[in-house]
């Protein structure tokens, strides 16, 4: 079975570097506009976007914290007995 996974995983791997390579050019380089970005910052969107994105930031870290808590609690009990 072991053998099976890893014979998958190397097809799959020789496909991801059988993808098309695209030239990079000097106009690539020079380019500074991105209209998504502006769109949402001229509507006032990109706030919104920033706002979720700290949430979801401060819920991971809230999450670890009290996860952190919980195993060293866990750890106090395993140590005294």
């Amino acid at each position: 079975m072991k053998k099976i996974v890893v014979f998958l995983l190397m097809i799959f791997s020789f496909a991801a570097q059988a993808q098309e390579k695209i030239a990079v050019t000097a106009a690539d380089y020079s380019n500074n506009e991105v209209e998504m970005a502006d769109v949402m910052r001229s509507e006032g969107k990109i706030y919104v976007l920033v706002g979720i994105i700290v949430l979801i930031f401060l819920g991971l870290l809230i999450y670890v914290i009290q996860t952190d808590r919980r195993v060293s609690k866990l750890e106090k009990v395993g140590q005294t007995k």
